[in-house]
């Protein structure tokens, strides 16, 4: 059970880093702030202004997240099987 599990984590993580070669910067749009309040007093606030949200990841992310994920997976590999 411990050797899926550290061989689907590092898979998840190679996964991630290679979808960060690719991808430039991610824009997440938001339909109202976090933490906005209703009713009276929340009247004044920015609920129903779209707010967009920018992550632009670094260059060596990628590439630390896919070594990451690469030594986590032959880790998995590296575990004594289960006597049984």
């Amino acid at each position: 059970m411990l050797r899926s599990v550290f061989c689907s984590v590092g898979l998840f993580v190679l996964l991630w880093g290679a979808a960060f070669l690719m991808i430039d910067k991610v824009t997440l749009n938001m339909e109202e702030a976090p933490g906005a309040r209703s009713g009276f007093r929340g009247m004044f606030s920015s609920v129903g202004i779209k707010q967009k949200r920018e992550f632009d990841p670094p260059e060596w992310a990628a590439f630390s997240l896919m070594s990451v994920g690469t030594v986590t997976m032959l880790y998995s590999v590296a575990l004594p099987k289960k006597p049984g």
